[in-house]
């Protein structure tokens, strides 16, 4: 498992980085970023004497074992639980080196945290993130002492949250667990200036969290040419996300993702990859541009998370006889200018992923 040389926290990572990020064309945002630090109110800190995992340029992905109709259920748009559970216990283990998915949940989350679990409906109930990985991250959390009362499922809108099925009849999470919406409107904060002296407010729920946990999808974007991990914080949690596209929303993603009251709450990425969408995205416009993936994949580092990400959509779209992002002009390219403000490692010579199939 080598899980010594993996074992790097969130500060010494930002220290290693700092240089980079200080030289690049996007230095001026530190000062931005340093006047936020010093609004207390804005920032996050974990429980005293708790430190979460942090793992800079490492990715896991487990794959189910066997044809891929057997892991899902009749319709072939969502999985069966006993997969996914599967999929996700071993991703954790071996992201993190514990025996089980307890153990590894206790890696990211502490009794004393505010959890908040942020998926993604945005395209509605033919891709979305599903109910059945929802859960036994939930019901992880809650194993791992989180009070059920203190966790908070949370989408933009409530039509979003309903893709998932999370609060459909029958697809009830743990009693006490809340579920939340917040319609661009619920945000419990002043206005920062980001980029461009757009004024942006992120919502109630990601702020009176203290832990974040992202679980996105795989998929195309019509404007930015990948949505993954990055972009489903950063314009699944504000007002007005739609002021933030221009220029393929480079580097907007990025400066947003990088204001401290977001770094200081998200620590794990959790992707629900079992079907991938390769072309017109991020909305579920044509059928035969989503196809069986079967995975799922973790990591704590967003922009690996998301380099390796853009490069299943590109291998996808070579297959099905489309031009790459870039050579389609949707380079995401925002990718890149997140690993310059020190929030990860897109360099895929420097990335690790760990794949495996059970």
């Amino acid at each position: 498992m080598e899980r010594s040389s993996w074992l790097l926290t969130r500060r010494n990572f930002v220290s290693g980085v700092a240089a980079v990020a200080g030289a690049s064309a996007l230095g001026g945002w530190a000062k931005l970023a340093n006047a936020a630090q010093q609004n207390a109110a804005l920032i996050a800190h974990p429980p005293a004497g708790f430190m979460p995992l942090s793992l800079p340029g490492r990715v896991v992905k487990v794959s189910g074992k066997g044809d891929f109709p057997s892991l899902m259920h009749k319709n072939q748009i969502w999985p069966k639980i006993d997969v996914m559970r599967r999929l996700l216990e071993k991703a954790m283990m071996e992201l993190t080196g514990a025996t089980n998915l307890v153990e590894s949940m206790k890696r990211f989350v502490h009794p004393s945290d505010v959890v908040a679990i942020n998926p993604n409906g945005i395209a509605g109930g033919s891709m979305a993130t599903s109910y059945e990985l929802i859960l036994p991250v939930v019901e992880a959390c809650i194993a791992a002492g989180v009070p059920a009362e203190k966790i908070m499922v949370f989408e933009q809108y409530s039509s979003y949250l309903l893709s998932t099925r999370v609060g459909a009849p029958k697809f009830e999470l743990p009693k006490g667990v809340k579920v939340s919406f917040h319609n661009n409107k619920d945000h419990g904060m002043d206005g920062v200036k980001i980029y461009e002296g757009i004024t942006t407010r992120f919502c109630r729920q990601l702020m009176q969290a203290t832990c974040v946990i992202d679980m996105g999808l795989v998929k195309d974007h019509s404007i930015c040419g990948y949505t993954g991990a990055l972009k489903n914080i950063t314009h699944g949690t504000i007002h007005n996300p739609e002021a933030h596209h221009a220029h393929y929303a480079n580097p907007q993603i990025a400066m947003l993702y990088a204001h401290p009251l977001v770094t200081s709450r998200v620590r794990l990425h959790i992707v629900d990859a079992m079907r991938l969408m390769y072309d017109k995205g991020p909305l579920f416009k044509d059928p035969n541009t989503v196809v069986p993936h079967g995975a799922v994949y973790v990591a704590t580092d967003p922009v690996a998370l998301d380099t390796m990400g853009a490069l299943a959509v590109n291998e996808e779209r070579k297959k099905h006889g489309r031009k790459s992002l870039d050579a389609s002009g949707r380079a995401p390219k925002y990718i890149q200018a997140a690993s310059e403000l020190g929030l990860g490692i897109a360099d895929v010579n420097q990335i690790r992923q760990k794949s495996f199939e059970v």
